[in-house]
């Protein structure tokens, strides 16, 4: 599937096409349970592969606002496949935290490889041959069938020394798929269960988890302009949450083209909502959706700035991607009660809209309890410096 090409506009530049196609291919998607090639296709053509890929090797090194307005294009039409695009950002990110020699064997045919992956400690290596020898089994990796590289976690043990939990970087044809998806929600984003059978996996092509944590590449230049000093902690959520508000804002464009016809036509002495049930579903759900976006672009911001993050913006990008979820859930279901019979048939975007939100939301890192514990350590510790 990689292709060298010249150059590639920046994401949001070709959001709107892959949107359009997105959109046209959701309902077949969803039965199929996996993203039309066409739409892959078309991802990587716009450059959601490459954005963080090092110039090195002919990617972009990119930052993270770029991304705000790509990504939530995309999910106004098929969240699942703005999900997918996040994943592309996202692993291709980690990627560049591979030593050099494992870079280059990642991004030897071009920057488009799309990589998927699982940070889920599932798997187990043992050293073997200067390298590792790796078993596990993954779930939820979406868009795993149309990957060519994947990255997962696995937990090595080494004869006297404490257990590391390692990355490990696995091409296509190493690992097995079983198409276990089945969530109501985000359908189309085919999170199948990648799988490894005692794989011989060289030292280059994988790096302590620690590494990707704290923002710490193998060496300097690998993971990109922005991406070097950037916890996983402080920008992960932006990835997942994304498409979420590009679904919210989707609903809000199906919800309020529903009300106008409805407010038209109108008839005096007919039973039903008044104009103020509209025009207070349209301020709240719209509200709601504005402050998400704030938040998610301050984090972006705060990614992109190049200074050293600190323990409290890290742990208050956690917090807000949780705030976040739940703002977008809450908004979603106001637009999805309001909607009438008619919203919620299957032939209604708005009702896979509603389903995807809600599934995305389930994410564990988007879970506002946890969350608030590790804002609240930072903000409020016991023993203030």
């Amino acid at each position: 599937m990689p292709q060298q090409t010249q150059s590639a506009p920046e994401p949001a530049l070709t959001a709107s096409a892959v949107s359009t196609l997105a959109a046209d291919r959701a309902e077949a998607a969803e039965a199929a349970r996996s993203l039309d090639p066409d739409v892959v296709r078309a991802l990587l053509d716009a450059g959601f592969a490459r954005h963080f890929v090092p110039v090195a090797h002919g990617g972009r090194a990119g930052g993270f606002g770029a991304l705000t307005d790509a990504v939530t294009t995309i999910g106004a039409s098929c969240p699942a496949t703005a999900w997918c695009a996040s994943i592309a950002l996202s692993l291709s990110r980690m990627a560049g935290f591979l030593p050099e020699e494992g870079r280059g064997r990642i991004w030897q045919d071009g920057p488009d490889a799309l990589v998927v992956g699982s940070v889920s400690p599932r798997g187990r290596a043992l050293p073997a041959d200067g390298g590792w020898q790796l078993t596990g089994t993954w779930p939820y990796v979406s868009a795993v069938e149309h990957s060519d590289w994947a990255l997962v976690l696995g937990l090595a043990k080494t004869p006297d020394a404490p257990t590391e939990r390692r990355i490990f970087a696995v091409p296509r044809s190493a690992y097995a798929i079983e198409r276990t998806w089945s969530d109501i929600g985000m359908r189309a984003s085919g999170s199948h269960t990648l799988t490894v059978d005692d794989l011989h996996v060289p030292a280059e092509m994988s790096f302590p988890v620690d590494d990707l944590m704290a923002g710490r590449p193998a060496v300097d230049g690998g993971a990109g302009g922005a991406a070097p000093g950037v916890p996983l902690a402080a920008v992960n959520g932006l990835f997942f949450c994304l498409p979420m508000l590009g679904a919210a804002e989707g609903a809000l464009a199906h919800w309020s083209a529903y009300a106008q016809d409805r407010l038209r036509a109108e008839r005096p002495g007919v039973p039903g909502p008044g104009r103020a049930f509209y025009e207070e579903t349209l301020a709240r759900a719209g509200g709601e959706i504005d402050a998400a976006r704030l938040l998610l672009e301050r984090i972006a911001a705060v990614a992109d700035s190049g200074r050293e993050i600190t323990a409290l913006e890290t742990a208050r990008a956690q917090r807000d991607c949780a705030l976040v979820a739940d703002l977008l859930v809450g908004s979603v279901d106001r637009l999805f009660r309001a909607s009438g019979t008619a919203g919620h048939s299957e032939s209604s975007p708005l009702q896979r809209l509603w389903r995807d939100v809600h599934s995305a939301a389930g994410h564990i890192v988007l879970q506002f309890g946890p969350n608030a514990s590790a804002y609240a350590a930072q903000a409020l510790p016991a023993d203030p410096a």
